[in-house]
């Protein structure tokens, strides 16, 4: 038994699969559009979009990505910037970078097809393991644990599990504990069942600030909220800290339109994004146009956008130029009918569809 382990949860183990089982079929989320197949090219895709992002906002994406790439063959095929292009706003960038990676290792490495084992699918381009027992568990009924951000908070509470989830060890017992509650019996049904009913209770019952313990199957067996300690879990004590950075944007435009955007490096922030000119200061901006531009330059309002760890404080400067100049900034001039096909940052969009107000922040994990 773990630390932090009541003898009340152990008893209680055997009984956590069969309560999640029968509380999914009636009462989880048995609508979405990734669960009425056992494919797991779109239950992979919906996976990956999932990862830190609200299943509403999804859903759009989802639809667009299938309409767009039927198959597994058609995403691998496509090129990258059509794929980073199409998730542009959706946050998290480097998740479209892999899935694009993972798709071409899909069709070269496994012959089109996605391997049917936790441990295989690991070894692809952007899934974890919990995305790759999720994906096993859902479309082969493979006996696998997830744990998630919502399942650690589900399963940290049920079973009052007061290791510090910072640390590698406490991290590992998780794990293997999660591995005791699965189903062991009826797989077929369970795991698939099982696996999507602890997301649902961690998304849509037990949640992080305002748990709704009355309604939740779990709840005779919880720990936590026996103690009345349900905000203790889960325990991590190690944050990161937040930063901040202050960056200028060049918003160069010609007279017909046309805007002077150039492709991020990756790693970085925006990498493989199609962004306006980054300085880290007006005056480097400034150094690179010509200086009868200089005076033309307009100071837009500053704007906050928030990364994952990051506030940035973007400003944006605004300049009229002649196509036939070039900004001393890598990058070239797209016409205004091209540039919304591109794989663009969120802000950069919002900026250039003349969209009024605070702009809403999307994290990324670069």
């Amino acid at each position: 038994m773990s630390k932090g382990l009541t003898q009340a949860a152990a008893h209680a183990l055997p009984d956590i699969a069969a309560a999640v089982v029968r509380w999914q079929k009636v009462h989880g989320r048995n609508d979405l559009p990734w669960q009425q197949t056992r494919d797991p090219y779109p239950v992979w895709l919906s996976e990956i979009m999932l990862q830190q992002t609200q299943v509403q906002t999804v859903r759009d994406y989802y639809a667009r990505f299938l309409e767009r790439f039927a198959d597994v063959a058609t995403l691998a095929a496509a090129p990258v910037d059509d794929v980073l292009g199409l998730w542009s706003g959706l946050g998290y960038y480097s998740r479209a970078r892999n899935l694009h990676a993972c798709a071409l290792r899909v069709m070269d490495s496994h012959g089109g097809c996605f391997p049917q084992s936790a441990q295989l699918l690991q070894t692809l381009p952007g899934i974890g393991r919990s995305t790759a027992s999720a994906i096993a568990a859902l479309c082969y009924s493979e006996r696998v644990a997830i744990l998630d951000g919502n399942v650690r908070r589900v399963l940290t509470r049920v079973l009052g599990f007061a290791g510090d989830l910072s640390l590698a060890a406490s991290e590992r017992e998780l794990w293997r504990l999660a591995a005791e509650l699965l189903p062991r019996r009826s797989l077929r049904d369970a795991m698939p069942r099982y696996t999507q009913g602890l997301m649902d209770l961690g998304a849509t019952v037990c949640s992080a600030r305002q748990p709704a313990c009355e309604i939740c199957p779990l709840a005779p067996c919880c720990v936590a909220r026996r103690l009345d300690q349900v905000h203790l879990y889960p325990v991590k004590t190690r944050r990161l800290k937040r930063s901040s950075q202050s960056i200028w944007l060049l918003w160069a435009q010609t007279a017909a339109g046309s805007i002077w955007l150039g492709k991020r490096p990756s790693p970085g922030i925006w990498g493989g994004l199609f962004c306006f000119p980054l300085f880290d200061d007006r005056a480097a901006l400034q150094a690179a146009l010509p200086g009868r531009y200089h005076s033309a330059l307009h100071d837009m309002p500053v704007l906050a956008h928030t990364l994952t760890h990051k506030d940035l404080f973007l400003h944006p400067v605004q300049v009229k130029l002649a196509g036939s100049v070039k900004p001393d900034a890598g990058g070239a001039w797209v016409r205004a009918q091209d540039w919304p096909g591109l794989g663009l940052p969120a802000p950069v969009r919002k900026l250039l569809s003349g969209l009024s107000g605070p702009t809403v922040p999307d994290a990324v994990s670069e």
